[in-house]
């Protein structure tokens, strides 16, 4: 047996095995597939299927030219490139565009030993210059995540962001349904250093910023979960999840804001936080706009099975 990592949550069962056991032959991987020699906690799945962070996966018995292993520089799972190459949605000699998985951290901090910033070195170019981080996921949210290859582009796609010339649409499952089914949150955050969490200021208060989101319902299950899509109008630390917060639904998942005593989630669903950067609309440094979307991570693909949420009904809100 071996266990998915928790930076390779997200990949393809077809894209892990090209990553472990390089020397397989793509028709054989097949074969063992289709005849259930490879299974994923005990079933039987398609090659196509997006693995979990801690799933085991059966390995068959393989010839010692299929079990050439990749090893990362840190001595374990795949390396910095290959995992980026697995999450690629987008390149081009300006912009590269990643589907970051949930739980991989995007610049180093107290803890983080492996992060985006550090591994765009792999992609460096022959002058040695690596590509540049121009916003910011959260460390537990997944989706687009979009990357400048030249100084150049980082400045005009930095500019963009500060004019608010995207849009950022994200996709949410919250705890119970809200009042109204679409609206506009509009707060001052500032951030509480003890708990390392953005709360509610006032305006004028030392470290408050005016924060915004629109957001509107795709779904619900019931009275228990409601999917929300979300567009921060601002770019605050954590808003989202505050904001989610503030309206009295906060995130499946969120270890900082989830503020629902005794609040139980339907079976099936994994306590993880349940927001995905879905898509981004940004001006392209050659012209014209760059429209990238990301899939939703493997355990809110497993909570939208779960609850009957079908990904078409996000696409068709209009915010």
């Amino acid at each position: 047996m071996r266990r998915v990592d928790r930076d390779e949550a997200g990949i393809r069962l077809d894209r892990w095995f090209k990553l472990h056991y390089p020397g397989l032959g793509f028709g054989h991987l097949q074969k063992l597939i289709r005849s259930g020699q490879v299974r994923v906690d005990g079933a039987r799945v398609a090659a196509s299927a997006r693995l979990a962070a801690g799933q085991e996966i059966r390995v068959p018995p393989l010839a010692a030219t299929d079990q050439r292993k990749t090893q990362s520089p840190a001595g374990g799972g795949s390396s910095d490139r290959e995992l980026l190459d697995a999450a690629l949605l987008h390149e081009d000699k300006q912009i590269i565009v990643f589907n970051k998985p949930a739980g991989l951290a995007v610049q180093g901090g107290s803890g983080v030993t492996r992060h985006v910033d550090a591994m765009l070195a792999a992609y460096a170019d022959r002058q040695g210059r690596k590509p540049r981080l121009v916003h910011r996921l959260d460390r537990d949210t997944a989706g687009v995540l979009v990357v400048a290859r030249t100084r150049a582009a980082a400045a005009f796609l930095g500019g963009a962001f500060k004019a608010r010339e995207t849009k950022k649409i994200y996709w949410a499952l919250v705890a119970g349904i809200p009042r109204r089914q679409s609206g506009r949150i509009s707060t001052y955050l500032a951030r509480d250093e003890a708990s390392e969490r953005m709360r509610d200021a006032r305006h004028g208060e030392p470290g408050a910023e005016h924060a915004v989101t629109h957001y509107a319902l795709a779904d619900q299950a019931g009275q228990k979960v409601a999917w929300l899509v979300m567009q921060p109008i601002t770019g605050r630390t954590h808003q989202l999840r505050a904001h989610a917060a503030h309206l009295g639904h906060p995130i499946l998942g969120d270890p900082k804001y989830f503020n629902i005593e005794n609040w139980q989630p339907p079976g099936g669903i994994q306590n993880r936080l349940h927001l995905l950067a879905r898509r981004i609309v940004i001006p392209h440094p050659a012209g014209g706009t760059l429209d990238v979307a990301a899939p939703p991570p493997p355990h809110m693909q497993q909570s939208f099975a779960v609850l009957g949420f079908d990904e078409r009904t996000g696409e068709e809100v209009v915010l």
